[in-house]
């Protein structure tokens, strides 16, 4: 066979060029309110895809995955800018008619017209000669189909003639009379049964023969070349006798040799038609056609000349043996019976064609993936809420695991008794070494020694309370001091001393003072305990940090009698028994190797799922699958299958863990029978004890060293706050105490004043016949008259009032400037008296349940009863609003009764009556000092 017949391609469209990055950058700001900058690259990435696939693409499988490709993307893009408007021009294939549309649904049924139209090329060009050949052919042609057919169920207003339903409906019969025309070569190289060839050959007959009536309605519009219709009545012609040949001699072989001679002579007669056209077509195929081989006329021509001749020489053959051996009746064509027809061809759907893994590869990643719609972030959340539920449920299952194996080999005693029945096995045991806790013990405290030592801070707490109580007396005293001197003077001075008592004025200060100590009492209380509990554990920390600590221990592994020996623990177990010991011990060993490599294995397979889990993305798919409503949970069930070989992996460990253990059980208990019947495992038992009790006994003075290094912490931090409000009350008091004595030393000058003024003069005696004396000279005025004469106080007499007794109020003295003092201070409240004492924070003082007596707190004295009007003067300054209570910090012990007791807040400065830089402002009560002086555990 030199020629195969033609195979009919479809044209492409054409098209012209498209903006695409306008009306996505307004789309993403509009929609998605994201920066359209940020897409540059993707726009331009889609504009190359789309110049790439109908530009520069040819009607090859290069082509073919450029328009894969867009097609491809165009589906994202789509569910992404449903409303996106672009303009989109493209060419008829027919009529070269322009058709524009703003519908991404126009650019998608354009191009898979495109890639249909490649799909026919392809096919077309194959050789068929070959196996291979026929075989793409089968297949593009079959696809051709398909994407036709999704057009016309897909796109149902078709803008253009070549989307037109009736178009695609002509070229889908096209493309699968082809498919079949190739099935039906297949069949013939392959050499099927007759019988099979006449049908497949038929039913392709019967499709051109349906394709030529079609036909005639579009050879008036001009919309297919002409060569298409004569081809086709050609090959309807051609297939028909094809059939009839292969049922003749499927009716030979049958002994029908009537009906096979009636249908040779049928055959030959379709044979010269088809060979008829074909000469015509021949001789008018002159032009080249873009959808048709170039050698289409002499091909047919060729092949309808060969079987003509082929039916002819067959026809005469077997009309001979009719005449000389059958002579069987030849009947007439009408009456033969209608061949059967075998539909071979049928489209392979779109869906099937691009999910197909080569296919996806082609498209690639979403050029738009990081801009995902909301309603898919939600779908998402949801898929990421049931992936987090899996691997929470996951990692519950292995912990509950490794929770049971610590608890039943626990509860078994097996890691610490292994090594005695080890021990037995080997006929003895090795001097054990410190424990590790010890050991841990040891070089925790060792640490901390170095660093700072108890002893180091037990002199460091001395310091500070000693500190605390000398500045607290020297307090004291100046308060004393200054009380007695003030008394004293007025003692001396009589009526004529107007100080207030200090009694009522330094109130406060002293009421700090006794806050002060009872607190400083208290906290020495604490101190003490601290002491004991440091003298009862001191002896056990010294011998921990020591070198003796191992003798310690190697004293606790002898018996209790003299006598006795370790290796005499096994005595009473023969070499036969000990070494079935050992042979326990050993399977048991491995049994806990294998439960360690299957936590291992567990925990690697959870790993293995999490990471898979983090990675997993399923917005792709909820994109793809926008369109469809309810499709989630059967979507996210499917996506989740993904991790079930991950969860069989994590239920089989779980299953091997069960099985070990119950084996490890079944050892053990074993192993307790067998080791039980000797003396040596009660002295083995004794030697435990004692060994657990040395460490009960270090156990006991680590906790009671850690107990006394908190205590002293906190007694550190109590004693310098204290010292804090020490040290404010004592410059309270010698601010009070300075402005104390300043104010008496101007009183005491103005009492000497008075006293010299109170003295009466002595009246002259009158001398007779003597001449008159000279008038005396005027005294020097008196301060009083000179303030009168300067009329500083109106409406009052220039001269100062005689002296009065001392109920009736006392004459104004003059301050250091010449003006007149101040009326009395009344017993108004001091600047520097503190707060009010609150009740006594230290009346829970105790530790180790010891309790402290408590100190009475003091009432607050009330204010005292504002000044008559007479008695207030404009020049004094009203007195500052009282400052808030102190409130102390009252710290709870460990054990619930031992605290060090907060200081009390500082006093506040004297009364506004003296001087403002005198006033010091009391320090903030310390931030946080809520934290308890005690010493110990909470245990």
């Amino acid at each position: 066979m030199s020629h195969q017949l033609p195979m009919i391609s479809i044209p492409k469209k054409t098209t012209e060029d498209v903006d695409w990055t306008t009306p996505i950058r307004h789309v993403i700001a509009k929609s998605y309110g994201e920066n359209p900058d940020n897409y540059i690259q993707e726009c331009q990435a889609l504009q190359r895809c789309r110049q790439d696939a109908v530009k520069g693409a040819g009607s090859d499988t290069t082509g073919r995955d450029l328009l894969y490709k867009y097609f491809g993307q165009l589906e994202l893009l789509e569910l992404r800018f449903s409303e996106i408007r672009v303009n989109f021009s493209w060419h008829d294939a027919f009529t070269n008619k322009v058709t524009t549309q703003t519908s991404i649904a126009f650019e998608k049924a354009s191009i898979l017209f495109q890639i249909a139209a490649t799909h026919s090329a392809i096919a077309s060009s194959q050789s068929r000669f070959e196996a291979e050949g026929i075989k793409l052919a089968f297949y593009y042609f079959r696809a051709c189909a398909g994407m036709l057919t999704y057009i016309n169920e897909n796109f149902l207003h078709a803008p253009s003639t070549d989307l037109s339903r009736e178009v695609i409906k002509f070229l889908v019969g096209i493309i699968l009379a082809q498919a079949t025309e190739v099935f039906l070569e297949k069949c013939i190289d392959e050499k099927k049964a007759s019988a099979l060839i006449s049908k497949v050959a038929s039913q392709a007959a019967s499709m051109y023969a349906s394709l030529s009536e079609e036909a005639k309605d579009f050879q008036g519009k001009g919309i297919f070349d002409r060569n298409w219709v004569t081809l086709v009545q050609i090959k309807s012609k051609l297939f028909a006798s094809l059939a009839q040949c292969y049922r003749a001699q499927a009716d030979s072989k049958a002994g029908n040799h009537g009906d096979a001679l009636a249908r040779w002579i049928l055959a030959e007669s379709l044979a010269k038609e088809a060979h008829r056209s074909a000469s015509s077509f021949s001789a008018l195929f002159s032009h080249v056609s873009p959808t048709l081989p170039a050698d289409a006329g002499p091909s047919i021509l060729d092949r309808t000349k060969s079987h003509s001749q082929f039916c002819t020489e067959r026809k005469n053959e077997v009309q001979r043996e009719n005449d000389l051996i059958y002579n069987a009746v030849v009947p007439s064509a009408e009456v033969l019976a209608p061949i059967e027809k075998a539909s071979v061809a049928t489209p392979i759907s779109i869906q099937e064609v691009y999910s197909s893994p080569d296919v996806q590869k082609v498209i690639g990643s979403d050029i738009f993936m990081k801009l995902i719609p909301l309603s898919i972030h939600e779908s998402a959340s949801v898929y990421s809420e049931e992936k987090a539920k899996l691997v929470r449920k996951e990692v519950e299952n292995a912990e509950s695991a490794e929770v049971e194996v610590r608890s039943v080999l626990e509860a078994m005693g097996v890691q610490d008794g292994l090594a005695r029945f080890k021990g037995m096995a080997n006929g003895g045991t090795e001097e054990q070494p410190i424990p590790l806790d010890v050991r841990r013990w040891m070089e925790d405290i060792g640490v901390i020694e170095d660093r700072e030592s108890i002893d180091t801070l037990m002199q460091e707490l001395t310091r500070l309370k000693e500190g605390v109580r000398a500045e607290l007396e020297n307090t004291s005293r100046e308060l004393e001091a200054e009380s007695h001197e003030c008394e004293a003077m007025r003692i001396k001075y009589d009526h004529l001393w107007t100080q207030e008592p200090s009694a009522g004025l330094n109130k406060a200060l002293r009421q700090g003072f006794k806050s002060h100590m009872a607190a400083l009492d208290a906290a020495a209380t604490s101190d003490q305990q601290v002491v004991a509990l440091w003298d009862s554990v001191k002896g056990d920390i010294s011998l921990l940090l020591s070198p003796g600590v191992e003798e310690v221990f190697r004293a606790s592994l002898q018996p209790a009698v003299p006598s006795q020996n370790l290796l005499e623990l096994d005595v009473s177990y023969d070499e036969q028994e000990r070494a079935k010991i050992g042979q326990f011990t050993s399977e048991i060993e491995e049994r806990l190797g294998r439960l360690k490599k299957i936590s291992y294995e567990r925990g690697e397979v959870l790993k293995d799922l999490k990471e898979k889990i983090q990675a997993d993305d399923v917005s792709h798919l909820l994109l793809l699958h926008r369109r469809n409503v309810g499709v989630e949970p059967a979507l996210f069930a499917t996506e989740l299958e993904k991790f079930r070989p991950y969860q069989q992996r994590l239920a089989a460990t779980a299953h091997h863990q069960q099985v070990t253990l119950q084996e490890i059980q079944s050892l053990w208990k074993g192993l307790r029978d067998l080791a039980s019947r000797g003396p040596g495992v009660k002295k083995w038992e004794e030697q435990e004890k004692r060994k657990k009790d040395v460490v009960r006994r270090f156990s006991r003075a680590r906790d009671g060293y850690m107990d006394v290094r908190e205590g002293i912490m906190k007694g550190l931090q109590f004693y310098n706050q204290l010292r804090e409000l020490t040290a404010s009350l004592a410059r309270n008091t010698k601010s009070f105490t300075s402005e104390r004595r300043v104010e008496r030393e101007k009183l005491i000058g103005h009492a000497e004043v008075q006293q010299r003024l109170s003295v009466p003069k002595q009246p002259l005696r009158v001398v007779d016949n003597k001449p008159p004396l000279p008038p005396q000279p005027r005294s020097p005025p008196s301060l009083e008259a000179s303030f009168a004469s300067m009329n500083l106080h109106s409406g009052r007499h220039a001269t100062p009032p005689p002296p009065k007794p001392p109920q009736v109020p006392q004459p104004r003295r003059l301050s250091s400037h010449g003006f007149p003092p101040p009326p009395p201070p009344q017993p108004t409240r001091s600047a520097h008296a503190p707060p009010n004492p609150p009740q006594d924070p230290y009346a829970s003082l105790g530790l180790f349940a010891s309790s402290q007596p408590t100190t009475p707190a003091a009432r607050q004295p009330s204010a005292p009863p504002p000044l008559p009007p007479s008695q207030k003067s404009p020049a004094v300054p009203p007195p500052p609003p009282s400052q808030p209570s102190y409130q102390s910090y009252v710290t709870q012990g460990y054990s619930g009764n031992s605290t060090f007791p907060a200081p009390p807040a500082p006093p506040p400065s004297v009364g506004a009556r003296f001087s403002s830089q005198h006033q010091p402002v009391p320090p903030p009560a310390p931030q946080g000092y809520n934290s308890q002086y005690n010493y110990g555990y909470d245990r």
